[in-house]
């Protein structure tokens, strides 16, 4: 039987957090990346709410909830993380986290570990500079202007055209031209465009980005990890994927072939199968204080180089 997802909301510091939710058991969160809402996890959620209690939020400055002049920061979204968690009475996750989401996961298991069970990074920032040519123009000062017009309908097919060129000529970022288009238009006024931006600029700049999870993500070794990547992903490269592992080397890396940056989208069916296997295979975390405390004082130096292509896990040989 399909569990039913219920849209909901709680205010939380004066601001409205929506969310989404359904079904019972080990709770899984689900961090959507920047720009996007938790419906982007339509397709995998009513599957995961079979065996779990799934909580999707739309992220401050996202979706549903509230678009104030606020803190757009990954730290300041990770505390946002924690206060629903708080206010729904749920003690402890299974962490899902795609792009931005999967580096504002990693901050609430650096800053709230007691609350982490495991973590599923999916395309995730942070593991490296790279990022898409078109985030970079994005954090420039006239970008929210520019977002104005792609919604004007001579924009609007400009766009459409230029995405469509990318498909045909096979370009990377062809492979995700509907999820593209989508959170554009998921951008409908000032106010959306604003949060967009000021979260933009938290962590990219026109070099790339600002901000690693690399130089203390030995804070986690002992959480069970799971990266999933698309192989053709046009935005974060897959090429940071062997960064991340390399950093650290008890995640288990599972490569989408074919898919880009929204892999769980591309394949809902093998993304649940995959999640379900890791949880299912993985004994929670413990929070050990102690032990904690010890990684942090002994420390550890910035992420290793990335080799030269990231080792795929052997199940996923051709």
């Amino acid at each position: 039987m399909t569990r039913v997802i219920e849209q909901q909301s709680r205010v939380i510091h004066g601001y409205k957090r929506a969310f989404r939710t359904g079904g019972d058991g080990s709770a899984i969160m689900f961090i959507h990346g920047i720009g996007d809402s938790s419906r982007t996890w339509d397709d995998v959620l009513p599957m995961f709410a079979d065996n779990h209690l799934v909580i999707a939020p739309d992220l401050l400055g996202h979706g549903d909830s509230d678009k104030p002049r606020a803190d757009y920061s990954i730290g300041g979204f990770a505390n946002g993380m924690r206060d629903l968690l708080s206010v729904l009475d749920v003690e402890r996750v299974t962490l899902v986290g795609h792009s931005l989401g999967g580096g504002i996961a990693m901050q609430l298991a650096y800053q709230y570990p007691q609350l982490v069970e495991r973590i599923v990074l999916v395309s995730n920032g942070g593991s490296g500079r790279g990022v898409s040519t078109w985030l970079r123009l994005a954090t420039l000062p006239m970008a929210p202007e520019l977002l104005k017009l792609l919604r004007l309908p001579i924009s609007r097919t400009g766009m459409s055209v230029s995405l469509g060129l990318l498909r045909r000529i096979d370009h990377d970022l062809g492979v995700d031209v509907l999820d593209l288009a989508r959170i554009v238009d998921a951008l409908p006024d000032t106010h959306s465009r604003q949060a967009f931006a000021r979260t933009l600029r938290s962590v990219v700049d026109w070099r790339g980005q600002v901000v690693t999870m690399l130089d203390r993500c030995y804070l986690a070794e002992n959480i069970p990890l799971l990266m999933i990547w698309g192989d053709r992903d046009g935005v974060i490269p897959y090429r940071h994927a062997a960064q991340a592992q390399a950093a650290m080397p008890q995640a288990t890396l599972e490569v989408f072939e074919g898919a880009g940056h929204f892999p769980f989208r591309s394949d809902p069916g093998r993304f649940v199968m995959a999640v379900e296997q890791f949880i299912r295979s993985t004994a929670p975390a413990t929070w050990d204080q102690q032990g904690w405390q010890t990684r942090l004082r002994n420390g550890a130096g910035p992420g290793p180089a990335a080799p030269a292509a990231p080792v795929r896990d052997e199940q996923n040989q051709p």
